[in-house]
């Protein structure tokens, strides 16, 4: 067996349910499917049982631990030759697995990680949070789009190491607070060769609104900083970049305060962003509609990370 897919999941059967359906229409057909239910109250095992018979499916239940720590039980469970670990909130396009073993194979990768997108039939909220997150204008394109592929860092949405990987250094060390980025910074400290597969994209299906995903913005930001307790070389300029955004809008409020909004520097740099942001998203996406939610989506973005690591820096350093 090649692929064992490892999904952790809390509470949302829902999801898991548009999951499973759409590992089961897909082309490349030698993977096992292992879900790990994480101490959830709302249980997924009898969306499971209707899948039986369609997938190689293996459901186990833990009390509540944290994703990190379920992946970990599913991949001590797993038989596979090689790991793929997926959130529940993800539907794969049908030929994501065959994409995947084959660039597994032609570049002799020890892990990958993949991006994300955003389904036609996706809201228009969960679209421009889709731009929010992986547009040039916001992020730099660092989920999905690198020159190098190898300087990618994977997130455990969407990535996966071979089992020579897991037995050598093991799995997660956090139960949800980075635990990602932290693993693939320690797998390439090993020498294990991990790249970006383009081609090896999800949908990602987030149920956030938007208080929701400010919150979730902020928690990134302090889930970098906890990254650097265990890799102090973690924390890079790019990392910095939403910070400076911050209080590049607070000096611009505090301006338009004194100068009753006249044109000013800051105001013209942000005008000139805004603007770019709307009408990429809208090209994107073919909607003026989610070009104009994807402004504010965007400065919720970028505001919240940067409030994160600055509260975190803080807290870290109070703390030592």
């Amino acid at each position: 067996m090649f692929f064992s897919v490892i999904i952790p999941v809390f509470n949302r059967p829902g999801e898991l349910s548009e999951l499973l359906q759409s590992l089961a229409q897909q082309s490349y057909g030698d993977f096992e499917v292992i879900v790990v239910e994480d101490g959830s109250v709302t249980r997924s095992d009898e969306v499971v049982q209707s899948f039986r018979g369609k997938l190689d499916l293996h459901y186990f239940f833990q009390q509540n631990t944290g994703q990190g720590f379920a992946r970990n039980h599913g991949m001590e469970k797993a038989r596979g030759d090689f790991f793929i670990i997926l959130d529940s909130d993800v539907i794969l396009p049908e030929r994501y697995l065959e994409v995947l073993q084959e660039a597994i194979i032609s570049r002799k990768l020890d892990a990958f990680g993949g991006p994300d997108a955003a389904a036609a039939d996706f809201s228009n909220l969960q679209k421009s949070m889709d731009f929010a997150m992986t547009s040039f204008w916001t992020t730099g394109g660092i989920r999905g789009k690198l020159k190098d592929p190898s300087k990618y860092q994977a997130r455990g949405f969407n990535m996966g190491v071979s089992k020579s990987v897991f037995v050598k250094i093991g799995g997660f060390v956090d139960p949800n607070r980075g635990e990602d980025i932290e693993w693939s910074i320690r797998i390439k400290k090993a020498g294990f060769k991990l790249e970006l597969v383009e081609e090896a994209y999800v949908y990602h299906k987030r149920k956030n609104t938007l208080l929701s995903f400010a919150k979730q913005a902020f928690s990134f930001g302090q889930n970098r900083v906890n990254v650097s307790r265990f890799h102090p070389e973690a924390i890079k300029l790019v990392h910095w970049l939403p910070t400076f955004f911050l209080l590049f809008l607070i000096s611009l409020g505090i301006n338009a305060l004194f100068i009753k909004f006249l044109l000013t520097p800051q105001l013209l740099v942000f005008g000139v962003w805004a603007i770019l942001v709307i009408l990429n998203a809208s090209w994107k996406y073919q909607s003026a509609r989610v070009g104009m939610l994807a402004l504010i989506t965007s400065l919720v973005q970028l505001s919240g990370y940067g409030a994160g690591l600055v509260v975190e820096l803080f807290r870290k350093g109070l703390g030592s």
